[in-house]
């Protein structure tokens, strides 16, 4: 067994032990071995971390920063990310079992999320309101300032990305952070708080981080008296729960939740390119991503080509070590969701569904999260396996035969996240991307993201965006200041 790494809490710049007791093993998905060991934390752990932001937001080193100062700060983070992105890489592969491929890829991009935000710091502008008045002396003007304490909880699929989405924006705008990651997945964030404090140089208690439970931890942090903002990933389920917390306490949340998007498969598309689409969609990242192209809608009339085409495709996908760079899928990232996964594959065939292939875990892998690429055809818009998030590889074709009925059936669902639409027709595209109810719609082309443009949820997908200047937004807050010009109050008891 390899030697097991040790961490502390994050907290005011540096690694402090845990009020706490307990622990967590952190294990690579792969073969089960245990690597890394966190703090469970506590409720006086988060007092800590939260006191520690609130002492950051308020001093003169970073409330009191000019923009140019802070968008310089953004810089040094970026580049100190770049510089560690492949150490990074490989913690995030170990944590969950993601292939390192497609994580050098995220951690080598991260310092453009900073970058972006940064020049944000620099371009943003108030606004003056030519208001009326009876004299016609009034002034007024517009400016944004930053919330305070964030309070963040990421999820385990690709856990720096998804903290990233918030950190930067909340950095830009002034906001100090809170972060709880999930536990399986803790290290990396932990990594990079010490980077960003100790090699790029932002001020002690900017970012912290606490590692523990979500019914500890999480609820502390969104119940904390210090906190302004919350913001969270993850499923809709945990999503509610804290926007109802945050409703109670009267803070701002943002919620990046489920999907059960559509990927639509017209009969005039290049199957070529919609195979590959559809395979990244589902099977790319394990399907462990909340914009996962779940629901793969066929046109009837290329329905049988399309799935023997899509099923011999994913017979030969490669399974296995994701720190290989040839590997193509990996594991599941731990074994309850591994189980999870089956649990929706044995209801769907309960329901009439039929198996078209996968759905079993692979003999000759080590480990018990690897599970096959697997299909279900036969498979109606009412199956639990259509309706609700599964987040592993396992596509749900459906077909269609006539344009009405399918954007009917695509947008029957609790879910707005995502969509693909796979077709030469480019007025027709445009025509069914106006008429879905999502927040990212891909036209040939599926699961693709950058800093500067929106990204989040209709109806149970969640609330807010994040990236682009949207997701700065959503770490500011509005005030309006009036001035008067004229010197004096003429009549008290009238508004005007």
């Amino acid at each position: 067994m390899a030697d097991i790494e040790s961490y502390d809490q994050f907290i005011d710049g540096e690694f402090v032990p845990s009020d706490g007791a307990e622990r967590a093993d952190v294990e690579f998905p792969y073969n089960g071995e245990t690597w890394a060991s966190v703090p469970l934390g506590t409720a006086t752990d988060v007092d800590r971390a939260v006191d520690a932001a609130r002492d950051a937001f308020e001093r003169d080193d970073w409330a009191g920063l000019h923009p140019s100062e802070r968008a310089s700060l953004l810089r040094d983070v970026a580049t100190v990310i770049d510089d560690h992105a492949d150490e990074l890489a490989e913690l995030e592969t170990r944590q969950n079992g993601k292939l390192i491929r497609e994580m050098n890829g995220q951690m080598n991009s991260l310092g453009d999320w900073f970058r972006y935000y940064a020049s944000q710091c620099e371009t943003r502008e108030g606004d003056t309101i030519p208001v009326e008045s009876k004299d016609g002396e009034m002034f007024n003007y517009v400016v944004e300032e930053p919330y305070g304490v964030v309070g963040a909880i990421t999820p385990w699929n690709s856990p720096l990305l998804l903290t990233t989405f918030k950190l930067a924006p909340a950095l830009a705008a002034g906001c100090t952070f809170v972060h709880k990651p999930s536990t399986q997945t803790p290290v990396s964030a932990l990594r990079l708080a010490d980077l960003l404090h100790e090699e790029a140089g932002l001020p002690a208690g900017v970012y912290n981080v606490v590692t523990g439970g979500g019914s500890t931890v999480g609820d502390a942090l969104v119940n904390h008296d210090g906190v302004d903002k919350a913001s969270f990933t993850g499923s809709t389920g945990v999503g509610r729960h804290i926007g109802k917390s945050a409703g109670e306490n009267l803070i701002p949340a943002s919620l990046e939740l489920g999907g059960k998007s559509p990927n639509i498969v017209f009969d005039d598309a290049n199957l070529d390119n919609a195979i590959n689409g559809v395979i990244k969609g589902i099977f790319a990242a394990t399907g462990q991503t909340c914009l996962a192209g779940s629901r793969v809608f066929v046109h009837e009339d290329i329905a049988d080509e399309f799935v023997e085409r899509l099923t011999e495709r994913a017979r030969d996908i490669d399974l296995g070590d994701p720190r290989d760079p040839e590997t193509e899928m990996g594991p599941v990232a731990f074994r309850d969701q591994w189980e999870t996964d089956r649990e929706y594959i044995q209801t769907a065939l309960k329901e009439g569904a039929t198996l078209r292939f996968g759905g079993h875990q692979p003999d000759d892998l080590p480990g018990e999260c690897f599970l096959e690429p697997t299909i279900l055809t036969d498979v109606e818009n009412d199956m639990t396996v259509a309706q609700e998030e599964i987040f592993g590889p396992v596509a749900s074709v459906l077909t269609f035969d006539d344009t009405d009925t399918l954007i009917e059936r695509a947008n029957d669902t609790d879910f707005g996240l995502a969509a693909g639409i796979w077709t030469e027709d480019f007025r027709k595209a445009h025509r069914v991307a106006d008429a879905l109810e999502a927040g990212t719609i891909w036209i040939n082309e599926y699961r693709t993201l950058t800093y500067n443009s929106p990204f989040g949820g209709y109806k149970d997908s969640g609330l807010g965006r994040e990236n682009g200047h949207e997701g700065l937004e959503e770490y500011l807050q509005t005030k309006s200041v009036w001035v008067d010009l004229a010197g004096e109050v003429d009549d008290p008891f009238t508004l005007g």
